[in-house]
């Protein structure tokens, strides 16, 4: 997402809160493209493995399998001679951490238990931003796409993104309650199922209501939004 100078003259004063901006947002179809494969390694991939090595040779064998889709994922970036984030590493870390835990044990409980956990903890964390009006959906939003500094300091911005980080904090705390009900009533087969629904289902959504609520917020405040490139500018695009 960018915002640039306009090139539309003629929408100049044709709203009281015009401010000179237009935002550029990615077209729908640059978005899938770029989304399927983050989602194939980090969501799809995994669950589905899991669940197959789950029927095929028990609950050990799919933390085996789990944790290697996660080292082979990031194998293939240093292959291909891409930056492995830190957060991956991280990640990494922790499925590690949790992996051994679990085989040592053989507790799917203490195996799922732990992302639940933290998916709280997140929740709180949007929470807290909002308390003390340090959006934490802002710093995401910023960290992913430059933003213009004039936009971002317009009242009804900083407004969306607290009440964005409040929307997010709701959703985090549906996803893991949810999970965590599933994780208590659910047979190992049948949760593993449920739960990647459920998260998918919470997540997409989340996403959707963040975005129709962006553009409202947008046209309420007569900034134009346009989807696709953005025009050349001075801008770094996002």
């Amino acid at each position: 997402m960018t915002i640039s100078p306009p090139r539309l003259p003629h929408l100049r004063g044709t709203h009281p809160h015009w401010e000179g901006f237009v935002v550029h947002l990615p077209s729908p179809r640059a978005i899938a493209r770029h989304a399927w494969l983050p989602l194939l390694e980090g969501t799809v991939g995994p669950a589905v493995l899991f669940y197959v090595v789950l029927v095929l040779a028990g609950f050990r064998g799919a933390l085996v399998a789990a944790l290697a889709w996660a080292y082979l994922a990031a194998g293939r970036r240093l292959l291909r001679r891409e930056r492995v984030p830190g957060i991956l590493l991280l990640s990494l870390a922790l499925v590690t951490q949790r992996s051994v835990v679990a085989f040592v044990t053989g507790s799917p409980f203490l195996y799922f238990i732990q992302p639940t956990a933290g998916t709280f903890i997140v929740a709180l964390l949007f929470l807290g931003s909002v308390v003390i009006r340090r959006p934490l959906a802002e710093r995401l939003a910023r960290d992913f796409c430059p933003l213009d500094p004039d936009l971002l300091s317009r009242t009804f911005v900083r407004q969306f993104f607290l009440r964005i980080s409040l929307l997010w904090c709701a959703v985090l705390v549906t996803n893991a309650g949810f999970v965590l009900y599933l994780l208590l009533a659910s047979s190992l087969h049948a949760f593993v199922i449920e739960r990647t629904l459920a998260s998918a289902v919470l997540t997409v959504g989340g996403i959707v209501l963040s975005v129709l609520w962006f553009l409202r917020a947008m046209r309420t405040a007569g900034v134009p939004v346009r989807w696709g490139d953005a025009p050349t500018s001075p801008t770094s695009p996002c």
